[in-house]
């Protein structure tokens, strides 16, 4: 099937985070489509039951697209932290409670590591973000790309930028926390920029 998406066409993002709707719109602006989120057209958070981000992301495109009549753009992402085993991983906003309260969750994080000893590396224990977006359409078929970006993590957290745990990750090559970024900064390295240039270059005829 042609996954293209043409200019002019509806496209739901599957989210009901904000801080992700955000970014996706700002990745997709200019390529012509009209962007509604699943918040927006009130429609149900799916149960995450996959036991990977491909998983996961399917799962919530196909609800969107099935329940819309649209194509749909879901992303699942996390955090993968070496000392932890890869947690939190597929977990991320979970660890973050019901209330998404990512400032607890980074201090979950930072005990979680003291407790492997952990911040005894430096620059900081190793970790990654790990993005998959999967675009679905209405009648199930789907395509998922996978960006990831590399670094360690910081302890007290930094910036207020951003969303999740971005104010504790600083990328391998850069000084400054995702939290204290600039958007425009983040979005050229980010894990879900890259995995958005696999999208785009599948499904918006991008080079």
């Amino acid at each position: 099937m042609n996954l293209q998406l043409q200019p002019g066409i509806w496209l739901v993002v599957a989210s009901h985070n904000p801080g992700k709707v955000a970014e996706i719109r700002e990745l997709v602006a200019g390529h012509g489509l009209s962007v509604l989120s699943a918040a927006e057209l009130g429609l149900a958070e799916p149960d995450e039951t996959g036991s990977t981000f491909t998983a996961n992301a399917e799962i919530k495109a196909l609800a969107a697209a099935q329940a819309a009549g649209l194509p749909a753009l879901s992303d699942d992402s996390g955090l993968e932290i070496e000392v932890l085993d890869g947690a939190p991983g597929i977990h991320s906003a979970r660890w973050a409670g019901p209330d998404k309260d990512f400032k607890l969750a980074m201090q979950r994080v930072a005990h979680e590591v003291r407790e492997r000893g952990g911040w005894k590396q430096s620059p900081g224990p190793r970790a990654n973000f790990t993005a998959v977006l999967c675009l679905a359409w209405p009648d199930g078929a789907t395509q998922a790309f996978e960006g990831k970006v590399y670094g360690h993590l910081v302890w007290p957290q930094r910036g207020t930028k951003g969303f999740g745990y971005d104010p504790m990750f600083v990328a391998d090559g850069e000084t400054f926390t995702f939290g204290e970024m600039e958007p425009a900064g983040k979005h050229a390295i980010s894990h879900r920029a890259r995995a958005f240039a696999l999208f785009s270059h599948a499904c918006l005829g991008c080079a």
